[in-house]
């Protein structure tokens, strides 16, 4: 076996080798199928926390975090079945389709969310979708392979840079509402002004809300 198979095999050849999905749409991104409501979920964490929980059929993962600390999952997919099923549900990854990326490089980065989401939720995960888009050329396909009427999960975190950022925000709200009429937006971060009055909004609670709800020891 040469080294380059040995490589392809360990990194998954694009996971290509292990499951190729039909998908939807110009790019063929791996459709998700809806999810209607969350059982049980009482709390958020963010995957670089997982293995510091010790109950976690209560608690939901989300991937709001820094790129390179969820790069593993696509390395190396099953080795973290096992122990994203023990939680209550797990958002779609959010690998980051930067305004300044090639479009190719964006586009990938939005095959590997579904490719994995689909992969979990064949295995049995409640997977809720993340939605993600930057720019507004993204959103000619952003919303390739979600679910429509469902749950879904989005971030405002680094949107508010910029007047420019904040509306491409907005915009794309807008668009995700009409194309996938979702019946709950989990959101992290803080919810715009301009959408506050959204019913859909629920803001994600963390484990952190929880400790700071905690009775402090008295010294």
């Amino acid at each position: 076996m040469s080294r380059a198979s040995t490589y392809r095999q360990t990194r998954g050849y694009e996971n290509c080798n292990k499951r190729i999905y039909d998908g939807v749409g110009e790019y063929n991104i791996p459709a998700l199928e809806p999810v209607t409501y969350l059982p049980n979920v009482e709390s958020w964490i963010s995957f670089n926390k997982t293995r510091t929980v010790r109950r976690m059929d209560n608690k939901g993962v989300h991937f709001f975090i820094d790129d390179y600390q969820f790069e593993r999952l696509w390395d190396q997919p099953d080795s973290y079945l096992n122990m994203l099923a023990h939680y209550a549900a797990v958002c779609t990854p959010d690998f980051s389709p930067y305004s300044d990326f090639p479009k190719a490089v964006q586009l990938y980065n939005h095959y590997r969310k579904h490719w994995l989401g689909a992969y979990w939720q064949e295995h049995g995960i409640v997977v809720i979708p993340t939605i993600t888009w930057s720019s507004p050329d993204t959103l000619e396909w952003a919303f390739d392979g979600e679910p429509v009427g469902g749950i879904v999960a989005l971030s405002s975190v680094g949107m508010f840079d910029t007047g420019e950022h904040r509306a491409w925000l907005l915009d794309g709200y807008e668009m995700m509402l009409d194309m996938l009429m979702p019946t709950t937006v989990l959101w992290k971060g803080k919810v715009p002004d301009e959408l506050k009055d959204d019913g859909r909004i629920v803001v994600m609670p963390s484990i952190l809300d929880d400790l700071h709800k905690l009775p402090r020891k008295r010294g």
